[in-house]
């Protein structure tokens, strides 16, 4: 158990630094989001706050952001996997004594740290705009560890996606297509309360849509926690059920190899 914790570390420790090495794409992965924020947050406020639809849409929009951007980012994550496939990186790695757990689990770290820093920039930004979250500090940090949990769902899918195809083109094509609806199916731009009957139906059963929710949560002056329990709960089963497909497909590949 420990050797297996060990090697997770330095596996993290390994994409962390490279993640470092290429500051461009932190900045450049931030890009759309922060377009998305100040450009639609400006754009629908006055319609929002005249209608009583919400009363700071900055504010309303923020954690719908951030649940977008990181499943765009985590999205991506299993390009590394092509990639280190197509370089002979995975298969060196194989032959070595570290876990095979600790190759994707290293990963997944990676992925959750990267994309609650990218969180806590779009917060940043957010509150220069003006946007308030009276919730407090506990349920933000709730949040940011549901993001983390969301990414990692994701991310697994991504890897899995990488390991099975060992195809960039299928990882990003795939990739686009479940993010988009996920995002749109959810209460990212409105409140489910607005939006058509059989969207709101489909945003109960959507994962996304329980992140944004758990986000809206440090709009409110009093949190609703055995809400936030419950779909925290039911994220936390997400990432755990999409890690286990992502450990399977690396067995696929370990037998392909």
């Amino acid at each position: 158990m420990t050797a297996a914790v060990l090697q997770s570390y330095h596996m993290t420790v390994r994409d962390l630094r490279a993640f470092i090495r290429q500051p461009f794409y932190l900045v450049a992965t931030l890009v759309q989001p922060v377009i998305w924020l100040l450009l639609f947050g400006k754009l629908f406020a006055p319609l929002m706050e005249d209608t009583h639809t919400t009363d700071s849409y900055i504010g309303f929009l923020t954690p719908g952001i951030i649940a977008m951007t990181a499943l765009f980012a985590s999205g991506w994550s299993g390009m590394v996997f092509v990639v280190e496939m197509e370089q002979g990186t995975l298969n060196r790695f194989l032959v070595t004594p570290v876990r095979r757990g600790a190759l994707i689990t290293g990963r997944l770290i990676h992925q959750a740290l990267s994309v609650v820093l990218q969180g806590l920039i779009i917060l940043a930004i957010a509150l220069a705009t003006g946007a308030r979250f009276p919730g407090g500090v506990p349920i933000m940090v709730v949040f940011l560890v549901c993001v983390a949990l969301i990414a990692v769902a994701f991310a697994s899918l991504s890897n899995a996606l990488g390991l099975v195809t060992r195809s960039q083109e299928s990882v990003i094509s795939i990739a686009q297509f479940l993010v988009l609806p996920l995002a749109f199916l959810s209460s990212t731009f409105v409140p489910r309360r607005v939006m058509p009957d059989w969207m709101s139906t489909i945003a109960g059963g959507n994962p996304v849509n329980w992140l944004v929710e758990i986000g809206r949560q440090t709009l409110d002056d009093s949190v609703d926690w055995s809400f936030v329990a419950t779909h925290g709960a039911g994220l936390l089963a997400v990432a755990l059920g999409c890690a286990w497909l992502s450990t399977l497909a690396f067995r696929v590949y370990q037998k392909q190899a």
